[in-house]
């Protein structure tokens, strides 16, 4: 009989001895596994936000150059135009309608010859590098397609030889506080992302 149960404590031993070792196994590829599966989760959300936001300022940075466009344009020498004004609400009413922060951005601009910056303040709930709008009402750039695409600033291209085309140039700059770079600093060099995303727009101008 002790010789019967000595041998059947043996044989359970043995039959949990690769039991032992898989689960092991399985706990050391779940921890090798688990700050890829974090990182890669937060890297979708996170892009898809920036991606969503690179969209909503682009819609809106096309919407506010076109009302500046169509404004008048014999008011150019005032403080403040009323087709700056107007693209600045544009920009002001569909940031609240989408529940953007604004940044506590309010007037009046700081104008350099025929551009506009408004700029927000840092506050609760905003960016770090917060919220800023450029309007050029005086944006040109030559007569070709492959010439119209607008820098961050709404800085006017050179025309050459070619037509200047007149129009308005709307920049609106928004600061992201990205995540994705703080889980990767984890797995090894941090990555270099991009604080702010920005969408410009031109339209031509009407009057």
């Amino acid at each position: 009989m002790s010789t019967c149960g000595h041998v059947s404590s043996r044989y359970t031993e043995k039959s949990r001895g690769p039991l032992r070792k898989e689960s092991g196994a399985q706990l050391v590829e779940f921890a090798v596994a688990l700050p890829l599966l974090v990182m890669f989760v937060v890297g979708i959300f996170d892009f898809s936000g920036a991606f969503t936001l690179k969209q909503k300022l682009t819609n809106v940075a096309r919407d506010a150059a076109r009302t500046a466009a169509t404004g008048p344009s014999n008011d150019l020498s005032s403080a403040t135009p009323v087709s700056v004004r107007s693209a600045f609400q544009v920009v002001d009413n569909y940031f609240a309608s989408n529940q953007l922060n604004t940044c506590n951005i309010a007037g009046p601009p700081t104008a350099s010859g025929l551009t506009w910056t408004y700029s927000g303040t840092t506050g609760v709930g905003c960016p770090p590098t917060g919220l800023k709008i450029i309007i050029n009402r005086g944006y040109y750039f030559p007569a070709s397609a492959a010439a119209t695409i607008a820098n961050a600033n709404c800085t006017a291209q050179s025309a050459g030889s070619q037509t200047a085309v007149v129009s308005t140039c709307v920049s609106v700059q928004y600061g992201y506080a990205w995540r994705f770079g703080k889980v990767a600093s984890l797995l090894g060099p941090s990555a270099t992302l991009p604080g702010t995303i920005t969408a410009t727009a031109v339209a031509m101008n009407e009057n």
